[in-house]
């Protein structure tokens, strides 16, 4: 019973260790993305600038929005499709007004997004993103583009028209990753070695 029993202990360690070994390889390589860049979370500039952000990025499952705006005078709601054509704040799937909003991607298709102030959706303040298959399992998803700002006929999503006017491009970092990602990465992927020799070690014995 006392060799059982201790023949049970390794294997539940073991198990553990690959458990936080996977979690932590996963956290290693998940990303923060602010919206909007430098201006956050506003009304922009011209009708196309959320389109041109999002499409400037791969979005995976596991990586997260970051909302920046005022609390007082916005707020981010997550809508349906039919919500978001038509800026329909009546019904949100979910709704955030702390002024600094992480919002987790966890599962592989289309976000809505809209401000909760209607007026300032009607001015374009909307987004949607398109999260690819997660890293395991990983897709072309680069022809996915989010719908015009017109409901599409049919409930297809139409593809966004091509950009020529002058519009003002959303000011963002390289990688679009907030400063707190981009400094965590190496410290992170550090953890996730750790991880996987401190999996090898109960392994061997």
């Amino acid at each position: 019973h006392i060799l059982i029993s201790h023949t049970l202990k390794k294997m539940m360690l073991r198990g553990l260790s690959l458990v936080c070994f996977f979690m932590i390889v996963n956290k290693a390589y998940a990303r923060e993305f602010m919206v909007g860049g430098a201006k956050g979370w506003t009304i922009p500039s011209g009708s196309q600038v959320y389109s041109q952000w999002a499409e400037q990025s791969r979005f995976q499952v596991g990586d997260s929005l970051l909302f920046v705006y005022q609390p007082n005078q916005d707020s981010v709601f997550q809508v349906t499709r039919d919500a978001y054509d038509s800026c329909n704040t009546d019904a949100p799937t979910a709704k955030f007004a702390d002024g600094k909003t992480s919002f987790a991607l966890t599962h592989s298709g289309p976000y809505f997004f809209i401000s909760g102030n209607k007026d300032n959706c009607n001015k374009n303040e909307k987004l949607v993103v398109i999260v690819m298959a997660d890293r395991n399992g990983k897709t072309n998803a680069t022809s996915s583009s989010p719908p015009s700002q017109a409901p599409a006929p049919s409930g297809e999503a139409a593809p966004s028209p091509p950009i020529t006017s002058n519009l003002e491009p959303p000011a963002t970092t390289p990688t679009q990753e907030t400063p707190k990602n981009a400094a965590s990465s190496s410290s992170s992927f550090i953890s996730a070695l750790l991880g996987a020799a401190l999996a090898s070690t109960l392994f061997l014995h």
